[in-house]
């Protein structure tokens, strides 16, 4: 992939830093590992610390210190796993936040907004995942197998 802070080579290994930051590892061990580019959370960014903080402080790539690459997902999972929280319609999405209970409205075009930031290298448009044709409890283990 060629994206604006360095070609990245796939398959790759993409930490996952789902409000900027890759839990319980520093930043220096992962460029030490040779992470070329973290995944960031479009839906948990935009609750905390916010789109609008983060495009303040010059984009995400200056808000977490990140030189290398960074993708951004869409929100689209979060469509799918808080299926109690949102409510989904032609338009787009609802989803009361899991922090406070405020309520929010993604369409595709304001998941793009949202995520397409400047800095982001590379994002997901907002889509709706398909619900698992697997129902017990065992699915994932035999998925893995």
């Amino acid at each position: 992939m060629h994206l604006p802070h360095r070609t990245v080579e796939t398959p790759v290994f993409m930490p996952v830093g789902t409000a900027g930051t890759v839990k319980a590892v520093a930043q220096d061990v992962l460029e030490s590992l040779g992470a070329e580019i973290i995944l960031g959370n479009t839906y948990h960014l935009y609750l905390r610390p916010g789109h609008e903080a983060i495009r303040r402080m010059g984009g995400l790539h200056r808000f977490i210190s990140w030189p290398r690459a960074l993708l951004t997902d869409s929100g689209g999972f979060q469509v799918f796993s808080l299926s109690q929280l949102r409510k989904v319609t032609d338009e787009g999405v609802r989803f009361r936040s899991h922090l406070d209970g405020s309520s929010h409205f993604f369409t595709p075009e304001h998941s793009m907004d949202v995520s397409n930031r400047p800095g982001r290298g590379y994002l997901h448009g907002l889509r709706r995942n398909a619900p698992s044709t697997q129902q017990s409890a065992a699915a994932p283990k035999r998925a893995c197998v």
